[in-house]
């Protein structure tokens, strides 16, 4: 799996961040208020890695996926910001084209 973070995406992303730590992106279906396997893609930052998230390749940023949740996801995609949101995206269409830069911190629990 390869993500490609656009320059617009990686200025948001850094803004985001808090410098302190080490910080990792990770890709995350989220499927709160949803039944069965139902969810939206989007996008986290979290301070650590767990033992069994996978690594996902990104030339600008540490990424992660949890490896049950690397299904919902293309081989390939682009993480771009259109000065409002984050949009997730790959060759066969927009995976989430509204990611909100304030749902980057929410806590994950896979």
């Amino acid at each position: 799996m390869h993500l490609t973070i656009t320059e617009a995406a990686l200025n948001r992303l850094y803004q985001e961040m808090n410098t302190d730590r080490q910080t990792y992106l990770q890709i995350y279906y989220d499927t709160e208020g949803c039944c069965g396997v139902n969810g939206v893609p989007t996008i986290r930052l979290r301070e650590s890695k767990h033992a069994d998230d996978l690594s996902v390749t990104s030339e600008q940023l540490s990424v992660i996926i949890h490896p049950q949740q690397a299904t919902f996801f293309e081989k390939e995609m682009t993480l771009d910001f259109n000065q409002q949101t984050f949009r997730l995206t790959s060759p066969q269409g927009i995976l989430n084209g509204f990611i909100s830069p304030g749902e980057l911190k929410k806590d994950v629990a896979v």
